[in-house]
């Protein structure tokens, strides 16, 4: 499936669509209604049949949400959205609030003074709507469950998606998936539990060793699911995208039920049910609490054991960036010689990258919609490029180009920003502070315990020292040939999930000067354990990260007497791993290109 550039939703089509939205509400007794960028999975990836925040604003970021009300209607949205967002949706019906700097409970208070909100149960978690409850407590406002308002008046909604499950082999998962389940159900025994509710799609891909073709760019599959304590598995899904060789892989303890029987299953079961309250719909808990069935509070038990990667999981991720880092080289030899000669745009620059990751001959598809910002383009972090975009990259400028690949082995996703001509001074000592914060997470050591949120300032340190910082977290976690957006793991300052080996994440940290440019650097690092120090205490074990991602930094952007010997000495290292690694997989012209682009400083 190529990346299609079409038209993104118009801002002029908001005004009609909320003056409908209010209107139904009106019918229905309420006087306000939360649309959030969720579907039922909780996940960040929805179906076309769930964009009903873009179909109501026209914002297109991959989260947020809106809170409409009689006299205002505030879009939602944190630091990678507030360039974007002022362009896609009508300011004069739609306020930006900048989150989480502003929660909504406080906004509401000041924006409504009483009447009910309402809210789709099957679309916010039990922890998200208890926090906004505790934030309206002593109002005259109260929140009410209810049907959705927006399916309600969207007149030409998608279907549901339908993508056909298939088998992921057990090879290159590490295990099976009855191992899997056996070891989630003797958890389950021992916490006491009966059965844990499981709703995330990547869970249930990775616990089921299966994948789909659900949602764009990720191959997950929508499903429900219910884990007993025996190993055995209810998995409520449309039977019409399983074939029989994808019912045989799942095995005898796995039955298959059509989705509207879950409600039922859930409530003829016997407790405790552990559901997850950060993920899980409150309709699932509720559903419980009204059979009288005691609802068991915990994480969805495969959250954890899926961001552990197997070795098997490592090893494929770790040819997939291979195979991925020589389709990266060429395009970024194609693009040098490209460059200098008129006309180049945003567009080509994307189906060129794609065209090399296709002639690998493995891809499956890419990982999501290519992120190709030229000049203040670059400043928009999370900027998707439409025909009505379009930018000509022109001269004396930065590119800004974040991709990834999905392949049958691993998951990739890289980011490099480029020269075009001359871009000044300035952007090259931003871009070489840039490049300090993806190398000292690159050679950070630390003591098991620590999470995201104590590395993460290492990424940001040169940044702070000039007075610079961005607006987005250092690094999300990566799926195994699953969502290139995986939890619970992440390199962020609000992040607390301890590092353990095994674990995948990007290191991205950036600079954006809207209306000028933007740069971002991106490798992916996996969590190995340290190797011991001569002189350090043998009681203390530590963690480091191995790199997976291998492509040229460009050298033209790199200010060397702003680094460090040891920076300077990073980068050299890692530009000889990649010529070393990588040139026996490039064609001659694209091998003569990196090797002067792999020099050392």
């Amino acid at each position: 499936m190529f990346q299609t550039f079409d038209v993104q939703a118009n801002p002029a089509t908001g005004a009609q669509r909320l003056a409908d939205l209010r209107a139904h509400l009106a019918q229905q007794g309420l006087a306000g209604f939360i649309v959030p960028r969720a579907d039922l999975h909780q996940g960040e990836y929805v179906a076309a049949r769930d964009e009903r925040l873009q179909w109501l604003t026209g914002f297109t970021g991959s989260a947020g949400f809106c809170v409409v009300l009689p006299e205002a209607a505030g879009v939602f949205i944190d630091g990678r959205y507030r360039t974007q967002v002022k362009g896609q949706v009508d300011l004069a019906q739609f306020t930006p609030v900048p989150w989480p700097e502003v929660m909504p409970g406080p906004w509401i208070r000041q924006h409504f003074g009483a009447g009910v909100l309402g809210f789709d149960p099957w679309l916010h978690s039990a922890e998200e709507i208890a926090k906004l409850q505790e934030a309206l407590a002593g109002s005259e406002i109260s929140l009410r469950a209810c049907a959705n308002a927006v399916d309600a008046i969207w007149p030409d909604q998608p279907a549901a998606p339908l993508g056909r499950a298939f088998a992921h082999p057990d090879a290159l998962a590490g295990a099976s998936s009855g191992e899997k389940r056996a070891r989630l159900a003797a958890a389950l025994r021992a916490s006491g539990q009966r059965a844990a509710v499981i709703t995330l799609p990547d869970s249930l891909c990775w616990l089921l060793n299966i994948r789909g073709a659900d949602v764009p760019r990720n191959p997950v599959l929508h499903g429900l699911a219910i884990l007993h304590d025996d190993g055995g598995l209810a998995l409520f899904a449309d039977a019409a995208k399983f074939d029989e060789s994808t019912l045989a892989h799942l095995g005898a303890e796995v039955a298959l039920h059509p989705l509207p029987s879950f409600t039922a299953a859930l409530q003829a079961l016997q407790d405790p049910v552990r559901v997850d309250r950060g993920t899980a719909p409150l309709a699932v808990s509720t559903l419980l609490a009204e059979a009288g069935l005691a609802v068991a509070w915990g994480d969805d038990p495969c959250r954890l054991p899926k961001a552990c990667k197997t070795e098997a999981e490592v090893q494929g991720m770790r040819e997939a960036h291979l195979r991925d880092g020589a389709a990266m080289v060429e395009f970024l030899c194609w693009l040098d010689a490209r460059a200098p000669q008129p006309g180049l745009t945003e567009i080509e620059a994307v189906r060129a990258l794609e065209g090399y990751r296709r002639a690998t001959n493995a891809l499956h598809d890419i990982s999501f919609d290519t992120i190709c910002g030229a000049g203040p383009n670059g400043a928009i972090m999370h900027y998707r490029v439409t025909e009505q975009s379009n930018r000509i990259v022109g001269q004396d400028t930065l590119l800004l180009v974040d991709s990834g690949a999905q392949y049958l082995d691993g998951t990739t996703d890289i980011t490099r920003t480029m020269a075009i001509g001359d871009p000044g001074d300035y952007a090259r000592a931003c871009y070489t502070r840039v490049l300090q914060g993806v190398i000292a997470i690159s050679r950070a050591r630390w003591p098991k315990g620590l999470a995201g949120r104590d590395l993460d300032p290492l990424a940001r340190a040169a940044l702070w020292m000039a007075g610079q910082d961005f607006n987005h977290g250092t690094g999300h976690g990566v799926g195994a040939f699953l969502s290139v957006h995986e939890g619970p793991q992440r390199l962020s300052r609000v992040s607390d999930v301890p590092f353990e080996v095994g674990m995948i994440l990007s290191n991205e940290p950036g600079y954006y000067r809207e209306g000028e440019f933007g740069i971002r650097l991106e490798n992916l690092i996996v969590v190995q354990p340290a190797p011991h120090l001569q002189g350090g205490d043998p009681e203390r074990s530590q963690l480091m990260f191995e790199t997976l991602t291998f492509a040229p930094f460009d050298r033209r952007l790199i200010v060397t007497t702003l680094l460090s010997p040891a920076e300077i000495g990073w980068i050299n290292a890692y530009h000889a791993e990649v010529l070393v690694k990588l040139e026996d997989r490039l064609s001659p012209t694209a091998r003569a290109w990196c090797k002067a682009a792999c020099a050392p400083l």
